[in-house]
């Protein structure tokens, strides 16, 4: 008798969810969008003839950056006042690697804006003098 109630339980179990009507399957969970997270994003080289010069400034950059987390379009905003500068700046940003943001669990592209600042080392490095005094010499 003990194991009839064993194999009775599964079966009435079974019965019940029968009754119920049909069953639909859940909905697949919803999963949360993420946004896109710089991996690597080394500053481009600075040229100590312009550092020590004291040209810096702010470039502004507009970036797509795709499903697979690389720039693929890089675009100037706003200019340093150094086109040396700016070229930099884009030059080294399309190197830059992101984790791509999702939108239902699948990589997508998407624009930012990225500011890249060149700012004049102070005090300045002992190498500008240099360079100062090469200046003077003509060479």
């Amino acid at each position: 008798m003990h194991q009839t109630h064993r194999f009775a339980l599964p079966a009435l179990a079974a019965l019940a969810l029968a009754a119920c009507g049909k069953s639909e399957a859940p909905a697949a969970p919803a999963v949360a969008p993420t946004e896109l997270a710089a991996i690597e994003t080394p500053p481009p080289a600075y040229p100590i003839e312009l550092a020590c010069a004291g040209a810096g400034g702010q470039t502004v950059l507009k970036v797509t950056v795709g499903p697979e987390g690389t720039p693929t379009e890089v675009a100037l905003v706003k200019s340093s006042g150094q086109t040396q500068l700016d070229q930099l700046a884009q030059e080294k940003v399309r190197e830059w690697k992101f984790r791509a943001a999702t939108r239902n669990g699948q990589p997508v592209a998407q624009t930012i804006q990225v500011p890249v600042d060149f700012k004049p080392p102070v005090p300045k490095p002992d190498e500008c003098f240099a360079i100062e005094e090469r200046a003077k010499r003509g060479g």
